[in-house]
């Protein structure tokens, strides 16, 4: 979010006059702000409502996790909430204070659709493995990608680099955009093994759907952030014009 924010400022400082992507970067905060309310809402509401089953983030993820011949995945606790990943480096299933312990319908959810990122793992699925790969350029991308552009944009020695910050900082983007198919089939294969392992009924898969579908959203805008940043990028430096010119 503070990333969006930041972002609002650029264009106008150099002498580019009306932004056309503006209202695009004003459209894109509002749905990451709506986003980002609406898992919180969510999750609270559903965090109230105690599964059938009575079992816990943490034993519901052990049960998905050997129904599928996966014994080498260690799960851990993790502080803070909603702070559920899965460390495919080490095999780890790591699950927030909010999720180990809880048996809510919430907390399961969230805690099958970190195993299905394990099952991924297991199964090698591709879009997974493509996007453990981009980490580090990612990591580059959105750390230097835009330093490297201003220092071409400023001093004509380095005019070269600004093509080149902007090709790194699409690293970035690219790792939104994989992310997306990686976090949507997690959460279907969540749903379907909360349902087989019947660990959820009929009900209550469908309100553990509803919040990992909120979950979703904020994937869904952040791709949608990275792609007009890089867009604004490509407009405001891509002509390659220095602030003396």
């Amino acid at each position: 979010m503070m990333a969006l924010y930041g972002f609002f400022g650029y264009g106008y400082g150099f002498g580019y006059g009306y932004d056309p992507m503006f209202i695009w970067v004003f459209i894109i905060a509002i749905i990451s702000m709506v986003a980002s309310a609406k898992v919180n809402s969510t999750y609270s509401k559903y965090n109230k409502v105690r599964s059938t089953s009575g079992l816990t983030g943490a034993q519901a993820a052990e049960r998905i996790l050997h129904s599928a011949g996966i014994y080498d995945v260690s799960i851990q606790r993790v502080g803070g909430q909603l702070t559920d990943h899965y460390d495919p480096r080490n095999k780890v299933l790591r699950l927030s204070d909010a999720t180990y312990g809880s048996a809510s319908v919430a907390a399961v959810g969230v805690a099958a659709h970190e195993c299905g990122h394990a099952l991924q793992h297991h199964e090698e699925y591709v879009p997974l493995k493509f996007r453990s790969a981009l980490v580090p350029v990612a990591n580059i991308g959105s750390r230097w990608g835009l330093p490297i552009i201003l220092l071409g944009f400023f001093f004509s020695a380095f005019s070269f680099l600004v093509p080149v910050g902007i090709f790194v900082f699409s690293f970035s983007v690219l790792f939104q955009l994989v992310t997306l198919p990686v976090e949507f089939n997690a959460s279907r294969r969540a749903l379907v093994l909360l349902k087989e392992q019947g660990i959820l009924e009929e009900r209550e898969v469908g309100q553990s759907r509803k919040v990992l579908s909120a979950a979703a959203l904020t994937y869904v805008a952040a791709a949608a952030a990275s792609i007009v940043q890089l867009l604004r990028l490509i407009l405001i430096f891509g002509g390659g014009r220095r602030r003396d010119d």
